[in-house]
């Protein structure tokens, strides 16, 4: 079946949902869509999955649109993100060849339009090939854009695919005003109402407790070889003031949802409604999601430094 032929969504039962939403023992089929030069987690979110291959097998990365004052907008935030993508492989000794997609330029906005990129193709591929007992997991890191795109064109493949979006904050937030939710709300509007299996790990109120320090990054992260230098090196120069100073690390905790769910306890919960006004509104006869109600800040970032450690030592 071509990656461009739309088939219906499949209607999935309570049973099947809630068997794609269990976490799963063994490998896992993952692909990580990323705006990785937005800020400085993403990349910690990505060297973490590739040093984590007894668990993860990473079959591709796609680069995420993003438009804030680090971008002109969200097709130069794409590229930008692509090329922050490269300089970490380099890093890594891993070829990005076949590996790395170029995402989206342009927002799925409220009028739902499905974007085209090479990301958005690979997507549907892979996912067409997966099954419902050996899902592949999109780990989405960044404004959904890319996945609602591969969601508006292959419907099908919701009976095969798990996202785990880091995206908006805790329900009993007063706002979802986030960053990768507010870039494409309608994004999120087909995501919430595709029908996906979808874990959501929010941000305020639960990810905001995954932080590091300066001193910690410097002790631990940068003597690790030129990989180690580069993300303290991003770490560092988000801010010029480090007194006192902690960093959110947002995005490793939709990764450690999928190496350790124990690091990330959740509960089962019906999919909130993305209303117009970015707020969410709740329907109790909505499909079921898994939700991430902690993040347990510890053992993500011990996990971290351990293959970082080991990783630097084989070099």
């Amino acid at each position: 079946m071509s990656a461009f032929t739309k088939s219906p969504a499949p209607q999935l039962s309570v049973e099947a949902r809630l068997a794609l939403l269990a976490p799963r023992a063994g490998k896992l089929r993952v692909v990580l869509d990323t705006d990785t030069y937005n800020e400085i987690d993403d990349q910690f979110a990505l060297v973490q999955l590739i040093l984590s291959p007894e668990r993860i097998n990473l079959e591709a990365i796609y680069a995420a649109p993003f438009f804030n004052d680090r971008s002109s907008g969200p097709g130069e935030g794409m590229e930008l993100s692509y090329n922050e993508i490269l300089e970490l492989l380099k890093r890594l000794n891993v070829s990005p060849d076949g590996l790395v997609h170029r995402g989206v330029t342009e927002y799925v906005g409220f009028d739902k339009v499905a974007r085209d990129a090479p990301a958005v193709d690979d997507l549907i591929a892979r996912a067409r090939s997966a099954s419902p007992a050996d899902p592949l997991y999109v780990v989405a890191i960044g404004a959904i854009s890319n996945v609602a795109s591969a969601l508006l064109k292959a419907p099908d493949i919701i009976d095969r695919t798990v996202v785990v979006w880091l995206g908006g904050h805790a329900l009993e937030w007063p706002h979802q005003v986030e960053f990768n939710l507010k870039q494409d709300v309608g994004g999120v509007q087909v995501l919430f109402d595709s029908g996906v299996p979808l874990v959501l790990v929010p941000c305020m109120g639960v990810t905001s407790h995954l932080h590091s320090t300066v001193p910690e990054i410097e002790k631990y992260i940068e003597p690790c070889g030129s990989i180690g230098a580069f993300l303290s090196m991003r770490f560092k120069e988000y801010s010029d003031n480090h007194v006192g100073w902690a960093k959110e690390i947002w995005d490793m905790a939709a990764v450690a949802w999928l190496l350790d769910e124990s690091w990330t306890p959740s509960v089962v919960t019906h999919t909130p409604i993305m209303t117009d006004n970015v707020t969410y509104s709740s329907d109790l006869g909505r499909h079921l999601m898994r939700y991430v109600t902690f993040v347990d800040r510890n053992p993500i970032l011990q996990d971290f430094i351990v293959k970082l450690q080991a990783f630097a030592a084989r070099q």
